[in-house]
């Protein structure tokens, strides 16, 4: 009956659903948020990697971070499915991200000096406050605000993915909305980072129930690596 109650927009968190068993140790919050900062130093430490190689061959970057980013994927997917194999997949998942965002900060902080920093900051600033609204009850997880954030996440997935396929047949469809810097395209960037917040919230409130119902120690990796997916989207 509980795990009804573990509705998210974030595909990675439906798998908890499949994963109500109750271990030795029961995972906590204080040991999720400890799993999720050994996690981000990972994917830092690895993003560091990365931007230096672009300082010194950038050229190579390109292929890197390509592999990265389907390796990073593959693992993904692979720990929704097996969640419980996270305290293993989970640091994987987050040194691949780590080498595919460094490499794309590097090339865009070439272009636009200081902005990769900007982004990192803004990030944690949204991480901090979302945390807090959701802690002091500013922000309350009802289930009309899950479906709410659930129907805006897929609908950008959708936009998103409908622009990839007509970019692979020529097309230019969306363009100007997600990469344009005119009226609509801030509108929209400032749509996608609105969502993307709220999803924070569903993942907080997720993640507690769990600890709340005694899941698995192992699950606390599982929800830091839910976490960083949300970071970095």
């Amino acid at each position: 009956m509980a795990a009804n109650r573990f509705n998210t927009s974030n595909p990675a968190l439906k798998a908890f659903r499949t994963a109500g068993v109750v271990g030795e140790r029961a995972m906590t919050i204080e040991g999720t948020a400890e799993k999720t900062a050994i996690l981000l130093i990972l994917a830092s430490v690895a993003a560091m990697f990365t931007w230096r190689f672009y300082n010194t061959a950038p050229q190579s970057v390109g292929p890197l971070v390509m592999a990265g980013a389907l390796i990073g994927f593959g693992v993904a997917i692979f720990t929704t499915f097996k969640p419980l194999w996270a305290p293993i997949t989970a640091p994987m998942y987050a040194v691949f991200e780590g080498v595919v965002l460094g490499g794309i900060s590097a090339a865009v902080n070439s272009k636009m000096p200081g902005i990769a920093g900007q982004a990192v900051f803004l990030t944690f600033a949204v991480l901090a406050g979302m945390l807090i609204a959701y802690r002091t009850g500013i922000i309350k997880v009802t289930e009309r605000f899950r479906m709410g954030v659930a129907a805006a996440t897929f609908g950008i997935v959708g936009f998103y993915l409908i622009a990839f396929v007509s970019s692979l047949f020529g097309g230019a469809f969306g363009n100007t909305i997600i990469y344009g810097y005119g009226f609509f395209g801030i509108g929209f960037s400032a749509f996608v980072v609105t969502i993307a917040a709220l999803n924070l919230t569903l993942d907080f409130d997720s993640i507690a129930r769990l600890s709340q119902a005694g899941a698995p120690q192992a699950m606390e990796w599982y929800g830091g690596f839910v976490l960083l997916i949300t970071l970095v989207w």
